[in-house]
């Protein structure tokens, strides 16, 4: 990338990749993107779980009722856990970490899709942080709040589009209630 603010236009959700594995580089300078995220009092409260065998990733999309099959065709997949005993800020926490992880995968000219599964269900209404805990004996104290699906990019998405952009939702000085109303 030649700079940040053409990674934010260009960086969009990949939901089709190739079945291009990573290199241990890539996946390298991924994770340091992940550990060099900020968290509040530096307590870092996430782990990461990376997983890369295919019958895994398949057994992995069925974390939720809908829009986790993608994880099924990509060549890595991040569970994002943290400990709330070690933060009151997981969750933010671990959002941050997140979405360092989707920068640095668009830098690398990676696609990635960020896999909500805290407070989601699998088809057989089993909340999806406990069909993963399950499915990888992950410990009781640690949350599962996401899954970043990352691989080669099977279709190019066009730039986010400016023209697009919500500025009635930037108040300045003040909350303007009649920005909602309109």
């Amino acid at each position: 990338m030649t700079d940040f603010q053409q990674l934010i236009i260009s960086r969009r959700s990949t939901r089709k990749f190739t079945d291009e594995p990573l290199s241990p580089e890539q996946v390298e300078t991924i994770m340091k993107a992940a550990l060099m995220s900020p968290s509040s009092k530096s307590a870092n409260p996430w782990q990461f779980l990376l997983i890369e065998d295919k019958e895994m990733l398949d057994k992995l999309s069925y974390c939720k009722k809908s829009s986790s099959r993608l994880i099924a065709g990509c060549a890595l997949a991040i569970v994002v856990l943290a400990d709330p005993l070690t933060s009151d800020v997981w969750i933010e926490d671990s959002s941050i970490a997140s979405i360092m992880v989707q920068l640095q995968a668009e830098d690398l000219g990676l696609g990635s899709c960020w896999v909500q599964v805290r407070e989601r269900y699998t088809m057989s209404d089993t909340p999806s942080d406990e069909y993963i805990r399950e499915l990888f004996d992950i410990p009781m104290q640690l949350q599962v709040l996401s899954v970043i699906a990352i691989g080669h990019k099977a279709q190019e998405r066009p730039p986010f589009d400016e023209e697009k952009l919500q500025w009635e939702k930037i108040h300045i000085g003040k909350f303007n209630i009649d920005q909602l109303t309109e």
